[in-house]
């Protein structure tokens, strides 16, 4: 492990100082919620019509594989997390587990999952807004509605929506999840009336021929087809749970929220998509819900229910601001932790002793974000965040794995069953997706992380620490 850095022991990953240790103020409500917050938002309300167009029918297929892969994941996450009750995910299962080097990749690579889809999210809910404004007859000037790319100076609802959750979460961890649970029961409640209006319209027609693109993912013309290319977009909507491991250090009870937290907003959201995307593509048929980019409300209009689209639409308006509170939640965590273990500057780590949340590296994440919302071109970048998330899931089964080995005697509240089948399955079916998505989004990935080593060499010279590979 000399490679990979050195590592920090499992004691030290709980032994912190009380001036920068986070409150304990969650439960496995907040938790549950936090989860499916997270996981259900952006994903099933767009991706399961890009699905259909990449698999057909068979996109329910890919929300299984998709899922089952997640499932796995998420048994590893419960263990490591109930082990380690610390914040920062699965940077410090790597960084206790692997070692430095490996952790600094996998946190820079975090940025990707947390912040690329934390704006993207952002983007996605201007265009929900501006589209119910105009609707109203308000129109407002372009120039501050899109980025440059666009033709525009700023997106500025994506940016005030981004930088009004910063300040949310800045307030307090425990009002923000509980904030969420509105907006979680909010989403819940619009994709239950999909399904309750859609399901009853299921024509088996319209699941003929159910894989009309084959299972392997490959290239047709400039598009990328099969059941395998869709699992790969798709795994988006799923990841999020890895927000709950996330809060760890924020648990009341880590050793039962934690895996209630994991384990549930898994099994709920796995059973809501099924659901959804059975009810979608049997009901309409596929390659029409392929061209719409808000598809479950062009299937209940296509139904010949439009109060009901008008009010799935309503619902992804008011209820995906908790995508962007979750997600900027992790990622300003990811910061935290780092900066608490000297790999970003320390100042970054400070707690403010009202609140019990990181103020400074909350501020940091909000502007951060709300910048790339606000004049960033995000649609050909969109994909990085699964590979990110991808190798966040690989190392953190490869950590628990590890860790049975390395630390076999300490307790664990949680034991993930069959461990290395477990975490084989996980690492296997993360890397089979990764190399499912477009050739240009794994080259990016490569390069964003060589960037990225370079940024921590960079770091650690000017701490005056030279780092050699062993």
């Amino acid at each position: 492990m000399a490679f990979f850095g050195q590592r920090k022991s499992l004691q030290h990953s709980s032994d912190i100082d009380a001036g920068k240790r986070l409150a304990k103020t969650l439960s496995w409500p907040h938790l549950i919620a936090l989860g499916v917050g997270a996981i259900v938002g952006t994903g099933i309300y767009t991706l399961t019509g890009v699905g259909a167009d990449r698999a057909g029918p068979a996109v329910i297929f890919a929300f299984a594989i998709a899922g089952a892969v997640c499932a796995c994941a998420a048994l590893a996450y419960a263990e490591v997390a109930t082990l380690m009750p610390a914040a920062g995910g699965a940077y410090t299962y790597t960084y206790v587990a692997i070692g430095e080097r490996l952790a600094w990749i996998v946190g820079w690579s975090l940025i990707l999952e947390y912040s690329l889809a934390c704006s993207t999210v952002a983007v996605g809910w201007s265009a929900y807004l501006i589209g119910w404004l105009q609707s109203a007859g308000i129109h407002l000037p372009p120039l501050i509605l899109s980025g440059p790319h666009a033709g525009g100076i700023i997106n500025l609802p994506a940016v005030i929506v981004a930088l009004i959750i910063a300040g949310m979460l800045m307030a307090g961890t425990r009002e923000s999840a509980t904030f969420n649970i509105v907006l979680v029961v909010i989403k819940l409640t619009a994709l239950a009336c999909f399904v309750v209006l859609a399901l009853p319209a299921f024509n088996s027609g319209n699941l003929e021929p159910f894989m009309p693109y084959g299972f392997a993912s490959h290239a047709e013309g400039r598009e990328v087809k099969g059941v395998m290319a869709a699992a790969a977009i798709v795994f988006f909507a799923f990841y999020g749970f890895d927000a709950v491991a996330t809060s760890a250090e924020e648990a009341k009870n880590p050793s039962r929220d934690l895996k209630i937290g994991i384990i549930g907003s898994m099994a709920v959201c796995t059973l809501i998509y099924m659901l959804v995307a059975i009810s979608a593509v049997a009901s309409v048929n596929h390659a029409a819900i392929a061209a719409s980019d808000e598809p479950l409300a062009f299937v209940l209009r296509t139904l010949g229910h439009p109060s009901a689209a008008w009010a799935v639409g309503l619902a992804a308006l008011i209820a995906l601001p908790s995508v962007i509170l979750v997600m900027m939640y992790g990622q300003s965590r990811i910061f935290f932790v780092m900066a608490r273990d000297g790999l970003l500057p320390r100042r970054l780590s400070t707690v403010s002793p009202k609140t019990g949340t990181p103020i400074l590296i909350t501020a940091v994440t909000g502007i951060f974000v709300a910048f790339v919302a606000g004049f960033f071109r995000l649609d050909e970048i969109a994909e990085l965040a699964n590979a990110g998330t991808l190798l966040a899931f690989v190392t953190t089964a490869a950590s628990m794995m590890v860790l049975r080995k390395s630390a076999p005697n300490v307790p664990r509240v949680f034991r993930c069953p069959a461990p290395n089948v477990i975490g084989t399955l996980a690492i296997l079916g993360c890397l089979y997706l990764f190399l499912s998505l477009p050739s240009m989004t794994i080259a990016r990935f490569f390069l964003w992380n060589a960037i990225g080593f370079g940024i921590y060499l960079l770091l650690q010279w000017l701490r005056g620490r030279v780092v050699v590979p062993a």
